[in-house]
């Protein structure tokens, strides 16, 4: 019999806790234990990386850098940086997540774990200095590249002097040692980060549960990886962007969907075998034990736009590196852990690029009513190398979608209602199973729809800047929330 199992998607950033964001403390282990206790075999993360512009995961100063914000800071006198009397503030457990006042609790904080370190003896620093060297392709670019952006001010690096826009090796090599105090803090910040990272993940793992990252397939203009590795993106000798990455016009957006990321020079890339990209693929295995691949289709054919353009109508769609690409990968991987983000305008190219590799793609149950009985999101259409979900952090809780087709959308209601063992009183659990009865091998449901919220509980409305990526759970779930899964799930036969 093929092996069914289920899962919850949380960013570490919506654990409960006190320190303004949710991080890798006792709280995240707690929710491990539920989530063992559950059966649930399954934790997926949202990108870890040091947020950018309105506090998206998806818009990043590198993709390899962990966010400092994640480390806990109580751990740091486990971990023999910190001594408790160096913890002099008490913070409050808050509703939201706070970026600036989680930083501002805990940048001083690692500041001080960062002198300690120095007055320690060389051969308690050994493992740091090995980290340091294990991830030199990319740690010492980004260090000298955070200290600088700290030292303008956050001006972004495009904005700087041309010869360090220009990235300059005798002047980036002078900075390096005028910041060189700040320079190895930022490198000691990521020993920290990918030391708690690595236990957390050997935590779930000893209590049977897998971490799932997410790799956003593009990075933001104003990261280390442009800045330092310009050849390997679509730019002209000013360093300005001539073509940007976004999705065409759809049912979303008349206008399509203008992202603004440089878009990549594959044949740069594929001329050394993708090592960014392989690079890439390391840190984050590091780091959990499968990878959401965002917007796959990107590999087989993207959507390029002029970067004079103020919408996205005026693109065009470009190969991407499509089978090259995998099959490169494969010669230095044993195994590709991916899971296909293939949502959006899906050709048959695509199906074939994910389906050679046997790659799953995704199921989103919120995309499935009021159309037609070919909708691929429908259960029937459900192929079992597939990961299911009720919604993404992208879309309405499911309660909040039910409660909106119920006033707008008859026409999805009805379906609903004819497509399942549907219950009134429990709309969000009777699509939780819905999804736990589908064919797909794993279901995965946010933990807004287990704990059956509306949309205050939304994690991102796409196209909007501002008021995104700021849930929290105000506790760890509970042991009757726990048996109800479990109950759930070997109705399903999902253990």
């Amino acid at each position: 019999m093929k092996t069914r199992n289920a899962g919850v998607l949380l960013h570490i950033s919506s654990l409960t806790g006190n320190w303004q964001i949710g991080d890798m403390g006792s709280e995240a282990y707690q929710f491990i234990d539920f989530l063992s206790e559950s059966n649930l075999k399954y934790w997926q993360i949202l990108p870890t990386g040091i947020v950018g512009a309105g506090n998206s995961p998806y818009q990043s100063i590198s993709a390899f850098a962990g966010n400092p914000l994640f480390i806990n800071i109580p751990k740091l006198v486990k971990m023999g940086f910190l001594e408790e009397s160096d913890i002099k503030i008490t913070p409050k457990k808050q509703s939201k997540t706070n970026y600036q006042e989680a930083c501002n609790l805990k940048h001083p904080i690692l500041k001080k774990a960062f002198e300690n370190f120095k007055n320690m003896d060389e051969s308690s620093k050994w493992d740091c200095y090995r980290f340091c060297d294990s991830q030199s392709y990319w740690i010492d670019d980004y260090a000298i590249f955070k200290s600088l952006k700290d030292h303008f001010n956050g001006a972004p690096w495009y904005e700087w002097d041309d010869e360090l826009k220009n990235y300059n090796y005798e002047d980036v090599e002078n900075w390096k040692s005028q910041l060189g105090e700040d320079v190895y803090f930022n490198k000691f910040v990521q020993y920290l980060y990918f030391k708690q990272i690595k236990e957390l993940k050997e935590y779930a793992n000893s209590k049977s549960v897998k971490l799932i990252g997410d790799i956003p397939i593009f990075v933001s203009y104003d990261s280390s990886d442009v800045w330092s590795k310009s050849y390997l993106f679509h730019l002209n000798e000013n360093k300005e962007r001539t073509v940007v990455a976004g999705v065409p016009p759809d049912y979303f957006s008349e206008t399509g969907q203008l992202w603004g990321n440089p878009l990549y020079n594959w044949e740069a890339m594929k001329s050394d075998d993708y090592l960014w990209w392989r690079f890439r693929f390391e840190s984050l295995m590091l780091q959990t034990d499968l990878i959401r691949l965002d917007h796959f289709r990107g590999f087989e054919a993207y959507w390029e736009v002029p970067a004079s353009e103020k919408t996205a109508i005026n693109g065009r769609w470009v190969k991407g590196p499509s089978f090259n690409f995998f099959e490169t990968l494969q010669k230095y991987f044993d195994d590709l852990p991916i899971i296909a983000e293939d949502l959006g305008v899906i050709t048959q190219e695509v199906e074939n690029l994910r389906d050679s590799f046997n790659f799953p793609g995704m199921k989103i149950l919120q995309f499935a009513y009021g159309d037609n009985p070919k909708n691929p999101f429908l259960l029937h259409n459900h192929n079992y190398n597939s990961f299911v979900y009720t919604g993404t952090h992208d879309n309405a809780t499911t309660k909040a979608w039910y409660n909106d087709a119920k006033k707008n959308n008859k026409k999805i209601i009805a379906d609903l209602k004819q497509y399942t063992n549907f219950n009134e009183n429990s709309p969000t659990w009777s699509i939780i199973e819905t999804a736990f009865s589908s064919v797909s091998k794993t279901a995965i449901i946010p933990m807004q729809d287990f704990l059956e919220l509306d949309d205050k509980a939304r994690m991102n409305i796409p196209g909007t800047a501002e008021g995104n990526w700021t849930w929290r759970m105000n506790r760890t779930p509970d042991k009757k929330l726990s048996e109800k899964i479990l109950k759930s799930l070997i109705k399903f036969n999902r253990v």
